[in-house]
């Protein structure tokens, strides 16, 4: 998820601690869905792919033109956040997405594809405000002491999100491919209408809600790098960062948006039956995470991230090399060691950057398409080649953050 470092964050005095349960709440709320509609995609992937009969690049570009809104929006976003504050930018990014899940009506009507595309495009521009908009409420609603356990939970919630969003897929959306509605797109209207109905809700909610209020302040960072840096760039841990992030979000989102297909492909069930299967490698970050924020204090975070990128390889090999359940349950247990990559990649990204550290959160945001450029990659070599070329990409892109794990983390020496 793209990430957003304020300048400086500032809570009135007379907020009270139980002023923060509310927030905290609608905080998980907000969390839930940005994770319940992002992996709604790997449903739509699948079902795309059959009611348009497409290609597994054609049909990737569900995730091409989502997460390529993150390297197009991300500063934008931030920029427009710090104008109209935090607060009012959840109720925008609420609302924004509410317009994209709605266009999802008048698409299936016309049956076009290219207008989910352009659905999924307005859908994924209020994500990114909404993530942009309540990160730093989760750093200032408590002790700062407390800030990584109440980033934890958050994302925990969020994970639920994730975990949900196959199941309901499996039954409201792909159910409708083994009823003779191959060639339609109907399936997706009333879902995504309740979806929109649901989004409108929040965003009413939020607003009328009593959130502490956050401004935003002048910078305080401490310049702890050399003095001799010129530019954001000029940090090797940073450099070599974004492309780690990029690699990350690319092997985590390429495998989700084709697990289920692959599935179909070993096991020979319906994508229904098989969609339910993804809700099991995205829930295994919830378990990943609790594990995770546990290790990580007591291990260094570069080591546990080069561990979790070489048992993600392993995974990948095993599941390549086997057939059955051995070799579906191996890719899904991935899920299990993406779980604290990204926040690992970013944090030892930014370590050490002091007033720079605002900028290169932009730039890791940006980082975030990944998930656009490595999925429509690996449908390309499906298309072209077979199962075990295709994963060979997912492959990779742990290789390099093994590296990063090892050596690229270190700041200039």
């Amino acid at each position: 998820m793209a990430n957003f470092s304020p300048q400086s964050i500032v809570v009135p005095e007379n907020d009270s601690k139980q002023s923060y349960v509310p927030a905290l709440m609608s905080l998980g709320v907000l969390y839930f869905m940005m994770g319940f509609i992002t992996c709604l995609n790997d449903t739509l992937v699948p079902f795309f792919k059959n009611s348009f009969t497409l290609t597994y690049a054609q049909s990737s570009l569900v995730q091409f033109y989502f997460f390529l809104t993150y390297g197009i929006a991300s500063i934008p976003a931030g920029k427009i956040v710090e104008r109209i504050g935090y607060k009012n930018g959840m109720v925008t990014g609420f609302c924004i997405a509410a317009l994209g899940a709605l266009l999802f009506y008048p698409a299936a009507m016309l049956h076009e594809y290219y207008l989910f595309l352009a659905a999924l495009f307005v859908l994924a521009l209020g994500i990114v405000i909404l993530q942009v908009a309540a990160n730093p409420y989760i750093t200032v609603l408590g002790p700062a002491k407390t800030a990584s356990s109440r980033f934890t939970l958050i994302q925990g919630v969020g994970s639920l999100g994730t975990t949900v969003a196959p199941i309901f897929g499996a039954y409201f959306i792909l159910s409708g491919i083994s009823q003779n509605e191959a060639s339609s797109s109907d399936a997706v209207k009333y879902p995504y209408l309740g979806i929109t109905a649901l989004l409108l809700l929040i965003a009413a909610a939020v607003y009328i809600m009593k959130l502490p209020e956050i401004k935003s302040g002048p910078a305080e960072f401490v310049d702890n790098g050399p003095a001799s840096k010129k530019s954001v760039l000029s940090f090797r841990n940073l450099k070599l960062g974004i492309p780690a992030l990029f690699f990350y979000v690319g092997a985590e989102v390429s495998i989700g948006t084709f697990l289920t297909n692959y599935i179909v492909s070993i096991l020979n069930i319906t994508e229904a039956a098989a969609n339910t299967y993804v809700a099991f490698y995205w829930g295994s970050m919830i378990i990943g995470r609790l594990f995770g924020a546990a290790i990580l204090h007591y291990l260094k975070p570069a080591k546990v991230l080069a561990f979790c990128a070489v048992s993600a390889i392993l995974l990948i090999a095993l599941s390549l090399s086997t057939s059955g359940y051995l070799a579906v349950w191996s890719m899904i247990a991935v899920g299990l060691f993406n779980a604290v990559m990204f926040a690992v990649i970013f944090s030892l990204s930014v370590n050490g950057l002091g007033k720079y550290t605002t900028q290169a959160s932009g730039f890791l945001s940006t980082a975030i398409a990944g998930g656009a450029i490595i999925s429509y990659s690996q449908g390309l070599l499906i298309d072209h080649y077979n199962w075990t070329i295709a994963f060979i990409l997912p492959l990779l892109c742990y290789l390099y953050i093994i590296f990063y794990g090892i050596n690229g983390y270190k700041p200039n020496t």
